[in-house]
């Protein structure tokens, strides 16, 4: 599974990103693997997809997710305390509670394959404190 960032979905939705395109082939590339995601990274999506789209494609994204286009697995118990925590160690970036919840995905599925356009922080957070993200989407 690959972990699928805000900026992927948002760019797949909307034809005017400038990484559409990027998010289109990666979308073709890595679909055999598998998406994996957050809650956090989902209502930030519908948000975003809504104020900056519209109303259409904040729907199609969550009837996207709800037909499987990802998989979003139960946050382990010490979520919000590891967030907070990896929130403070990055707070000069800053890290919101996406991303933190991105990291900690990364420490549960051992995973640090990532789509995402966001190439200053996930170039600088670390999965289990010192392991590098791999970006797939803007390598």
């Amino acid at each position: 599974m690959i972990l699928a960032d805000s900026g992927f979905w948002i760019a797949l939705g909307s034809r005017r990103d400038r990484h559409h395109a990027a998010a289109q082939s990666a979308l073709q590339r890595y679909s055999g693997e598998g998406f994996v995601s957050t809650w956090p990274v989902l209502t930030e999506v519908s948000h975003i997809l809504l104020a900056r789209v519209g109303m259409a494609q904040a729907l199609a994204f969550m009837d996207a997710i709800a037909q499987g286009a990802c998989s979003i697995p139960a946050p382990p118990d010490d979520a919000l305390t590891r967030a907070e925590s990896l929130m403070r160690r990055y707070r000069d970036l800053p890290m919101d509670l996406a991303d933190a919840s991105l990291v900690i995905l990364a420490e549960q599925l051992g995973e640090g394959r990532i789509l995402s356009t966001d190439l200053r922080d996930f170039s600088g957070y670390r999965w289990k404190n010192t392991l590098p993200f791999t970006n797939l989407l803007l390598p």
